[in-house]
């Protein structure tokens, strides 16, 4: 709806402010539901919306900090930028889920995004992360800091930032992206290895792991599929129609390469599973003979509730299936997915900093019961 639409931008008694918002809030319902019973009307659909009355109720009005007091009734994950008429204010959840960095322009102006890569894009020098559980204003007067919660016992980065979502040239949880994709690519050569002619790349999201395979292991990198650069992202897409649909648009295989070969076909995940099978199917048919399928991350088994567009458990091909009987539905000679440990192994943090709650269900907020009490009396419930 265009109307969900960031920044979403509002009025209300201290002027304007524009809202923008990665993550997602697992207590949006109820905090929604509780300001409709007092008579307010939303315009949009989106949980970032529910920020800007809790911003805007006079319960936060009527502290000290009213930012802060409103922060701290949000539930899930969250990093926001406010614009208010004399200021910026930029805001981390306390468990650091989704990535905020702050940069400075040659000017010594400062600005912040989600990934390092919008500072370079700008000629900005990135400073630091926004740190979990804190606020930083920038304004004339120049840039300070203060926490609205302390920092989770136990983080919950995104790991899946690294597998996906990120782009390859950005400094994610203090580590470059693309070179942890390699690591991971490097892992699953080392626990699946294969005899093969080729180490091939699914474009575009498998291309670094698949690097760090055919390094790892010595077999060659050849790339043959190539990606339309005019399609995007196919999981989001919302059918499996316009996903199968989206593939046979996307990628084309070159039959030279391909035909009479022994292939290792490295991919970052696999999420529903129709368009990998597609995906297999186009090489099948160009002449493949045999097809090795490996994976940079464990099977997703499990619904995100923290701002990945991940599908309802029953639609995720590995909730209650193994992977001998994904690999049958794939039509792949054999399948291998990264290890929990082998991922968390090419991380430089600690492994109890990241969520890996998609892979293994431990969530660090219950996502099907999120606090209930009035707003005035919310407090954050943490599950370590």
């Amino acid at each position: 709806m265009a109307c969900n639409a960031q920044p979403l931008i509002e009025s209300y008694i201290r002027g304007q402010v524009a809202v923008a918002h990665n993550g997602n809030l697992i207590n949006a319902d109820l905090l929604r539901l509780h300001f409709e019973e007092r008579g307010h009307l939303f315009h949009t659909t989106s949980d970032t919306e529910v920020i800007i009355h809790l911003l805007a109720s006079p319960e936060q009005q009527q502290a000290v900090d009213p930012l802060a007091a409103a922060l701290r009734h949000l539930q899930g994950a969250f990093s926001l930028v406010f614009l208010f008429t004399d200021r910026i204010e930029a805001a981390r959840d306390p468990w650091g889920w989704r990535p905020l960095v702050l940069g400075r322009m040659p000017d010594g102006r400062h600005v912040v995004a989600s990934e390092t890569v919008a500072l370079d894009v700008i000629g900005a020098e990135t400073i630091r992360e926004v740190e979990p559980g804190e606020i930083v204003t920038l304004s004339d007067k120049g840039v300070s800091s203060r926490r609205f919660a302390d920092p989770a016992e136990r983080l919950a980065q995104c790991v899946f930032e690294h597998v996906y979502f990120a782009n390859p040239a950005s400094v994610v949880f203090g580590q470059n992206v693309q070179i942890v994709r390699e690591e991971l690519g490097a892992m699953l050569a080392k626990e699946a290895p294969v005899p093969a002619d080729f180490v091939m790349p699914m474009p575009d999201s498998g291309r670094s792991a698949a690097a760090g395979y055919a390094r790892a292991s010595g077999i060659p990198y050849r790339e043959g599929i190539v990606p339309n650069r005019y399609v995007g992202r196919t999981f989001i897409k919302p059918t499996p129609e316009q996903r199968s649909h989206a593939v046979r648009l996307k990628l084309n295989v070159i039959r030279e390469i391909v035909n009479g070969r022994k292939l290792i076909v490295v991919d970052d995940s696999i999420v529903r599973g129709t368009t990998t099978r597609a995906k297999m199917e186009q090489l099948r048919a160009a002449g493949a003979k045999e097809i090795h399928l490996r994976i940079s991350c464990p099977p997703i088994k499990h619904p995100c509730h923290f701002g990945v567009d991940f599908a309802t458990r029953d639609q995720l091909i590995a909730h209650n299936r193994s992977v001998e009987e994904i690999r049958v539905f794939l039509g792949v000679d054999t399948l291998h997915y990264l290890t929990i440990q082998g991922m968390l192994s090419c991380m430089d943090r600690p492994s109890r900093s990241y969520c890996t709650a998609c892979y293994s269900g431990d969530y660090r907020l219950d996502p099907e019961h999120p606090v209930s009490e009035e707003v005035t009396g919310t407090q954050l419930r943490m599950f370590n």
